[in-house]
């Protein structure tokens, strides 16, 4: 060990390098002179976070513990991370084994770049045992690869493959991982066979009574039938028994069964294979007619189809298992951390399972890292978020407030804004890492689920991980940064400042009306404090197009505050103290109450009337039109607009501009164009391009011309009362047949559903329910 002594917070301090044991074996001399068997100490010092994580598990090792990685604690200047925990096996109780040890070491990054021990805890509450072999950071002896018998890719994005070899026994482990490896396909019975795979290329068709040991083995079958006869395959609906919940039979599908995708077709073809008492499983059902083309034994050219992660019902199911005898070069992925307890990984995928055989549009995705045999992220949407997306998925908030504290999972969630201004959930995620690639295949997935249909534009963390994943998998959305975020960082930045600076830099923010005011205020306040030097200041002034409202008003955002924080979807529901065992109940609460919430709005948007506070014609078109909420927003506006005044200050042929104050404040003044041919108009304030909601300074010159009755243009669909039938109307034209029809059924679904919901609330509502869906019927000419 090297040891210095560094002068921080005001005192001398002894800081001691340390090396892993491995490093201390090839410099025996020096770790004799220095007292290697000692003890960590707050002091210690080491290159790399990794460093310090390895030297724990060496002298967790030889006191008798194991060790595992705890918090991270990140910078609120930079996001980068500033500390990490390395914790006791046994700290927490989120396992039967766990006993809530506190022993642990702190490591802290120091400006020099190295990690020093600055907290520590030695005693355990359990007994210490010799756990050495379990922990020893020597590598074990990895075997050559035998010749390949079965490849999976699951990640087009990522070289990410796997190779499960009969021969390969001692580097698997055992069978448990081949099993987790297939649960998370979906399949999630039975380990793979070789020996039936064999069977399978051979090109033996599929029949009635065909037997099989397990459901992955029927897989593989179908699998390999498939790239002989030429198709692809999905896995269909599970059914599961009503007496003890285990599944009792599995369809595999063509990939192009069904109508929610482009590429989908309605194709028949499918192998249903059932449970027997035995424990294995038969075929009983087979349909081998396809109504499409088939393209027989045809391959990539990399030796290798590109497959999916996604594992969904109904919907959207995942191309699953790829068989080539041929593949002779693997190629190795990094194993990634991982911030997702292993105990998270059946619970939910286990719900998810359940949620199929209930809603045929729920969707699911598992991020593999195959290297490590390990599941990463996770991604679901049931119908419902995804029918919502197609309605309000035009701006996004990317919620990844588990960032803000110790959350015990790290519960991201994709969410928009309805027609009543409240929170929609358009999906839900559990993420693994905070790479880049863990956030690109978060969005693609998302992408995926959400029919291809990019936001116009996203609110997310600042984070560079998060904001370059999003720039290359929405390049064309505009992007805004968390308001919680910004508040963080300036409260952090800004303490030494005089409050008079404060004050000046909130007036500038909020006060600018346009980019050339902002920028002009932005550089004579620095200059006036002398800070062309502060780093912060330089760089989010560099970024200021995704932070300051001057240049943010410009894009639509469908209402979201721009200086207000964002209260999470799910509120209290879901915290930092949620336990494993309450996480889907919980979820499932809250999930509930937002959508009580959104059906309570739509019954009083359709039953109650506001009072109109005008006589002008205007207010009691958008009465008729605009959902409560948004009225009264656009109502406001309406009356605020008489406290203004408005003066014409150019005219050329059709196009006129006005310059509207509010009485008695000469500062309050914004411009407004207006053409009168087409009835176009535009303000400074760009509330409309921000929200899709006139403003007062508009309606004024509205007034002021006599405008009567609102142009269409300017009343946004999503914030009617029928939103939810818009956006199939707005999107007739431009779309694939196909697309078109599984937006028709959610739309159609969402409307069946609230007839049953409001129908079986009473006898007399069931009969009113029955006779207009039967009325409805003849119309549509129903054959019974």
């Amino acid at each position: 060990m090297e040891s210095s002594a560094t002068e921080h917070s005001g005192f001398n301090t002894m800081v001691t390098k340390a090396y892993p044991l491995r490093i201390l074996n090839h410099n025996t001399e020096e770790h004799n002179n220095s007292g290697g068997g000692a003890e960590p100490y707050v002091g210690l010092e080491f290159d790399t976070a990794e460093e310090a994580r390895e030297y724990y598990n060496v002298y967790a090792a030889r006191t008798g513990f194991k060790a595992r990685t705890g918090q991270l604690y990140r910078s609120r200047t930079d996001g980068t991370v500033s500390s990490r925990r390395f914790v006791c096996s046994k700290e927490g109780f989120q396992l039967n084994s766990r006993t809530g040890c506190t022993a642990f070491i702190r490591v802290q990054r120091r400006d020099t770049g190295k990690w020093v021990l600055d907290q520590i805890q030695k005693e355990h509450n359990h007994e210490l045992g010799c756990e050495a072999e379990e922990t020893t950071t020597t590598p074990r002896p990895v075997r050559a690869p035998a010749p390949t018998k079965l490849a999976t890719t699951v990640n087009q994005h990522r070289p990410k493959m796997k190779v499960v070899d009969e021969s390969d026994r001692e580097q698997r482990s055992s069978s448990k991982s081949s099993l987790k490896r297939f649960k998370s396909c979906s399949v999630g019975e039975g380990e793979v066979s070789n020996d039936h795979h064999s069977k399978a290329v051979s090109g033996s068709e599929p029949y009635a009574g065909l037997e099989f040991a397990s459901a992955n083995e029927a897989c593989q079958f179908y699998q390999a039938y498939a790239e002989v006869v030429g198709f692809r395959v999905r896995i269909g609906q599970l059914f599961r028994s009503k007496v003890d919940n285990s599944i009792t039979s599995r369809r595999f599908v063509c990939s192009r069964e069904g109508f929610q995708h482009p590429s989908r077709m309605g194709c028949g073809a499918y192998m249903r294979i059932k449970r027997q008492d035995s424990g294995g499983w038969i075929v009983d059902r087979l349909n081998k007619d396809h109504n499409h083309d088939l393209e027989p034994g045809k391959k990539n050219q990399d030796g290798l189809k590109k497959i999916t992660d996604d594992v969904s019902g109904g919907l959207d199911s995942v191309e699953l298992i790829e068989l080539n005898n041929n593949n002779k070069h693997i190629k190795k992925a990094t194993s990634r951390e991982n911030r997702i307890g292993k105990e998270w990984y059946p619970l939910l995928l286990d719900y998810f399972q359940s949620k199929q055989t209930e809603d045929m549009g729920f969707f699911y995705a598992v991020e593999l890292d195959v290297h490590s045999g390990s599941c990463l992220s996770l991604f679901w949407a049931d119908s419902r978020a995804r029918f919502a997306c197609s309605q309000f998925g035009d701006a996004v908030v990317f919620d990844t407030s588990y960032r803000k504290g110790s959350y015990s999972v790290p519960f991201a969630t994709f969410v928009g804004f309805n027609h009543h201004r409240q929170p929609v959930l358009l999906g839900c995620a559990v993420v693994a890492d905070e790479s880049k690639d863990s956030f690109v295949w978060l969005f693609q997935t998302w992408l995926r689920a959400m029919s291809g249909r990019p936001p116009k534009s996203v609110v997310a963390d600042q984070d560079s991980s998060i904001q370059q994943a999003l720039s290359q998998v929405f390049p064309g959305a505009h992007r805004r940064y968390s308001a919680w975020q910004m508040r963080e960082k300036e409260r952090e930045n800004l303490r030494p400042f005089p409050s008079e600076f404060k004050y000046e830099y909130e007036k500038c923010i909020y006060q600018s009306q346009t980019v050339v005011e902002f920028d002009s205020v932005w550089n004579s306040l620095i200059n006036k404090y002398g800070l062309r030097d502060d780093v912060w200041l330089r760089e989010i002034y560099e970024r200021r197009e995704h932070w300051a409202p001057a240049y943010l008003r410009a894009s639509f955002f469908a209402g979201i505050p721009i200086n207000g924080a964002f209260e999470p979807f799910f509120g209290p529901s879901l915290d930092a103290l949620t336990p494993l065992r309450e996480f889907i109940g919980r979820y499932e609460q809250g999930l509930e109450q937002r959508r009580e919430e959104e059906r309570k709005e739509d019954f009083n948007s359709y039953n109650l009337q506001p009072f109109l506070q005008t006589k002008e014609p205007v207010e009691e078109q958008c009465r008729r039109l605009y959902t409560l909420t948004v009225f009264r927003i656009f109502q406001n506006e309406l009356v605020q607009s008489y406290s203004y005044l408005c003066l014409k200050t150019y005219e050329e042929g059709a196009m006129s501009r006005f310059l509207v104050r509010k009485c008695g404040n000469e500062s309050e003044k914004h411009a407004v164009t207006f053409n009168a041919t087409n009835l176009n108009s535009s303000c400074s304030c760009q509330m409309f391009e921000h929200e899709g909601l006139l403003c007062r300074h508009v309606l004024k010159v509205f007034n002021l011309l006599e405008v009567k009755e609102l142009p269409s243009k300017y009343i946004l669909h999503r914030w009617t009362k029928n939103a939810e039938f818009g956006f199939v109307r707005d999107m007739e034209s431009g779309v694939s047949s196909q697309d078109l029809k599984a937006l028709m059924v959610w739309s159609l679904r969402e409307a069946a559903s609230k007839y049953i919901e409001f129908g079986t609330s009473s006898l007399e509502k069931y009969k009113l329910a029955y006779e207009i869906m039967r009325e409805g019927g003849k119309k549509l000419c129903w054959q019974r």
